[in-house]
């Protein structure tokens, strides 16, 4: 595999796919939650169709499933699966990104819009990437690279694969997702139609970075209701839902938040808080990568709620909690072979690599969850969901080569 050929299959599909507005939204039941993922997914599907594919499926909720027939004599290989998700994080605006190539990066400061730069010495990564390509936004929106950089390495790969009928392999499966930013985990996902044995996600970071554990996640929704009057006459009687608010997200520990964790330590994190004397709203996502520690976590709100109950007489708090998904270690340890190919893959890549915790989670969990053990491969990016992210091009052509090396070894395990 001549890394200059894949690298023409990945770095147009890429600046492409970008352009696509497909930033997701929480609020939203509904699948897909914004219209912008449907011109992505058509598009998707329509591009299978012109690589030859003639089992192509677009779902009524937005699932791009498509299949690359076995090889002859290949027919009896389980199917192989891979997933990368069509949307972007709503957390910074993911409309008209302006994608910047930079083919033989200098490792000097990158100046973005006003106030905003990628600066080496502050990023050992980007300053690995000297005399190297890269791809990064203009600043005012994120890139995208999450993960439309797994998507146009799959897509890469089925090129690649397509036209090279020496590779031999068994079915393969390729499945795009809408709304895995909003953590929902895969609404509406028709696991009736797959049929996968096993899958794998490109919804990863730096290079070599493999991953079959994240955390345990919930949301809660925490209702206040206040007791009203005018602020004039409020003493003893008013009851400030926007205050009961503030107050519940104050108590959470701030040594247990995003910013003051890594590994596998979990956290609360306050999403969103909204509302007015009557009544206020707060949402928490919770992560933990141990179930015990969640149940820790869960009882933790219900006594938060208590307190604040106590400190604004007349007050109420609900707590409503939902899981998002669950950790995906204890299902991926029962089919070992899953991780024996990905590390022979790699290693047969040239690939150094390391298992390592998501602090997060992917559509994989999910799917692990629904009975296809799904670990989750790097793409190549970084900064997600920020103004400043970028994604690595040698990195993306690794990613893509490591798909490919993944069909063809699926494909010889099985042989008969």
């Amino acid at each position: 595999m001549i890394d200059t050929v894949i690298e023409e299959l990945l770095v147009p599909r890429f600046l492409r796919y970008v352009r696509y507005w497909t930033e997701s939204d929480r609020h939203v039941e509904q699948t897909p939650s914004t219209a912008g993922q449907w011109e992505l997914a058509k598009a998707l599907a329509e591009e299978l169709k012109t690589l030859g594919l003639t089992d192509v499926e677009l779902t009524g909720h937005c699932y791009v499933i498509a299949r690359i027939p076995p090889s002859p004599g290949q027919e009896a290989v389980p199917a192989l699966g891979f997933l990368a998700h069509i949307d972007t994080a709503s957390d910074v605006s993911g409309k008209d990104v302006r994608p910047r190539l930079v083919k033989n990066y200098d490792g000097e400061k990158i100046e973005l819009a006003p106030g905003l730069v990628l600066d080496p010495a502050l990023d050992a990564d980007l300053a690995a990437q000297k005399g190297k390509g890269i791809i990064h936004a203009d600043g005012t929106t994120l890139l995208g690279a999450d993960d439309k950089a797994g998507i146009a390495e799959i897509m890469g790969a089925v090129e690649y694969i397509l036209g090279r009928p020496e590779i031999r392999h068994g079915p393969v499966e390729i499945i795009f997702s809408p709304d895995e930013e909003t953590g929902k985990g895969l609404p509406e996902f028709p696991l009736d139609r797959i049929r996968s044995k096993t899958c794998y996600t490109l919804d990863g970071g730096p290079l070599g970075d493999l991953e079959a554990e994240c955390f345990n996640a919930w949301k809660a929704d925490i209702t206040f209701q206040g007791q009203v009057i005018h602020i004039g006459a409020a003493r003893g009687r008013l009851a400030n839902a926007a205050l009961m608010a503030a107050s519940f997200a104050v108590q959470l520990p701030r040594s247990e938040s995003p910013e003051a964790t890594d590994g596998y330590y979990g956290y609360y994190c306050p999403m969103e808080i909204r509302g007015d004397l009557e009544t206020a709203n707060l949402e928490v996502f919770l992560r933990d990568f141990d179930q015990a520690g969640m149940e820790r976590r869960l009882a933790a709100l219900e006594a938060i709620a208590k307190t604040v109950e106590a400190q604004f007489p007349g007050g109420k708090v609900a707590v409503k909690t939902q899981n998002q998904y669950y950790n995906m270690k204890e299902k991926i340890d029962r089919s070992p072979e899953a991780l024996e190919i990905l590390k022979q893959a790699a290693a047969n890549m040239g690939i150094p690599f390391r298992f390592k915790p998501i602090r997060g989670g992917t559509d994989g969990s999910r799917l692990t969850s629904l009975g296809i053990p799904t670990p989750n491969i790097f793409t190549g990016g970084r900064n997600f969901h920020s103004r400043l992210e970028w994604v690595s091009i040698p990195e993306m052509v690794l990613a893509c080569k490591l798909v490919i090396e993944l069909i063809r070894l699926w494909g010889n395990k099985w042989k008969p």
